[in-house]
């Protein structure tokens, strides 16, 4: 199999799997001395995180968060299932736009905008955009001819993994002002955002947060604003590995929805899921070039006596925090490998680290763990590597992005197209039925070269 472009992938045949794809791979490499790191990207994930979206947060609209994974291919796909896009720059703004999406699809979701792209979202018809200060409003107010403001408030985020209320979001005392200043001004305020962080621990903070949002509604009303729109941001989980799972959070967001915006309140509401769609549908499969052996001691060494069992292993594979596991200096990530040869029951386990391949000392992916004696040329699988890794990733000191093979199995590429076509985002019970499940060995027919068709 040839890597796939971004408009292109491969149709997994029925009872196989992108696993399967992951030892094909490994096979074709193994014979040669090119053994570069790759992705297998399984865009049927993505489908079934869609409808479990769906089935969990029905009243909730995704617009899916591009700066978490902006690969063309899961742009295209979530673009056919009619999501929305939250974009933050004039460059996702146009990835979204040349698939054909309606501009209403996407919000314009960054508090800080630069003049030259709050003039490219005016021109390209890009209405909705969120503010939480007076500057930008009257920036908005100079260049933008129809904007539908969102105001973003603070959360309590202290217990999430990435705080983002310390640099975004006006504080309630402030909102009233806020919106003030936006009817001088002769700005739409149309609704209120809120985004309680990433890798969110406490799912009290939604509900929290939801109730404050419902306190700057009504000022909004007596300020003689139409409020019709709520966005709860992201925070959401991307793979089950987590303490708080995402039927968790669920279960308290769709309570204080029902309590403070309930149905007949006519309030669109709508989310920015990132890692929740693309994290699990990515594994990263990277090759062990070198290796050290650190006897106890302190005294490096090649001796590679398998009698001596007092020695940590120091692996350097081909990819690292400058590359894809850029997640672990950005995105506090926990990146722990499984091994790709299933060990004997009765193989020793040594303490070992993992580097990555440049020349910087920080280039660590993995501080301690125990793993058996491994050699040069042996492959180690990362599960859940969609979010915050391609996406940030960089060629620092010349080493290249790992190539990604975009893989789906028809009955999931055909549930894709339905949903385009008719517009189905909930499937019943039977048609879930029908999604496949992967076992087996692996055989692939290419896909023709086209992407799926977008919804405008």
């Amino acid at each position: 199999m040839n890597p796939t472009t971004e408009s292109n992938f491969s149709f997994l045949e029925e009872g196989f799997s992108a696993r399967d794809v992951i030892e094909q791979k490994i096979n074709e490499s193994s014979s040669t001395d090119d053994r570069d790191a790759f992705y297998v990207c399984d865009l049927g994930d993505i489908l079934k995180k869609h409808l479990r979206w769906t089935r969990a947060l029905p009243r909730i609209t995704p617009f899916y968060a591009v700066k978490c994974n902006d690969s063309r291919s899961v742009v295209t796909t979530l673009a056919s299932m009619g999501t929305g896009f939250d974009c933050a720059s004039k460059t996702e703004i146009q990835l979204v736009q040349s698939l054909g999406v309606d501009p209403s699809r996407i919000i314009y979701a960054n508090p800080c905008k630069q003049v030259s792209q709050i003039k490219y979202a005016s021109a390209h018809g890009v209405q909705m955009m969120t503010f939480d200060s007076e500057v930008e409003l009257g920036k908005v107010a100079r260049y933008h001819d129809n904007a539908k403001l969102v105001l973003r408030i603070a959360t309590d985020d202290s217990k999430a993994v990435c705080r983002l209320s310390i640099k975004f979001g006006a504080q309630l005392k402030a909102c009233r002002g806020l919106l003030e200043k936006a009817r001088d001004l002769g700005l739409d305020v149309v609704g209120v955002s809120f985004h309680v962080g990433s890798g969110c621990t406490d799912p009290q903070t939604y509900s929290q947060a939801i109730s404050d949002a419902r306190c700057v509604f009504d000022i909004g009303a007596e300020l003689g604003f139409d409020m019709n729109l709520l966005d709860i941001g992201g925070g959401f989980p991307g793979s089950d590995d987590v303490d708080l799972k995402f039927e968790e959070i669920t279960s308290v967001i769709n309570p204080a929805l029902d309590k403070y915006f309930p149905v007949d309140s006519l309030v669109k509401i709508i989310a920015e899921p990132g890692r929740f769609y693309v994290a699990s549908a990515y594994t990263l499969v990277v090759n062990i070039i070198a290796k050290k052996v650190i006897l106890d001691d302190d005294n490096a060494s090649d001796d590679e006596d398998e009698g001596t069992t007092d020695r940590t292993n120091m692996y350097y594979v081909n990819d690292g925090v400058y590359g894809s596991f850029n997640c672990i200096l950005y995105d506090h990530a926990h990146c722990l490998p499984l091994l790709h040869k299933r060990p004997k029951s009765d193989e020793p386990l040594y303490p070992c680290s993992i580097w990555g391949p440049t020349c910087d000392g920080l280039d660590r992916i993995v501080e301690q763990c125990t793993m058996p004696d491994l050699q040069v040329g042996d492959w180690l699988v990362f599960e859940n590597m969609g979010a915050y890794t391609v996406a940030a990733a960089s060629t620092f000191n010349g080493f290249q992005r790992p190539d990604i093979y975009y893989v789906i199995s028809r009955p999931s590429w055909n549930h894709v197209e339905r949903i385009s076509s008719e517009g189905i985002h909930a499937p019943d019970e039977c048609c879930l039925q029908e999604l496949p499940v992967h076992c087996g060995r692996e055989r692939l027919v290419e896909m023709p070269n086209k992407p799926p068709q977008s919804v405008v």
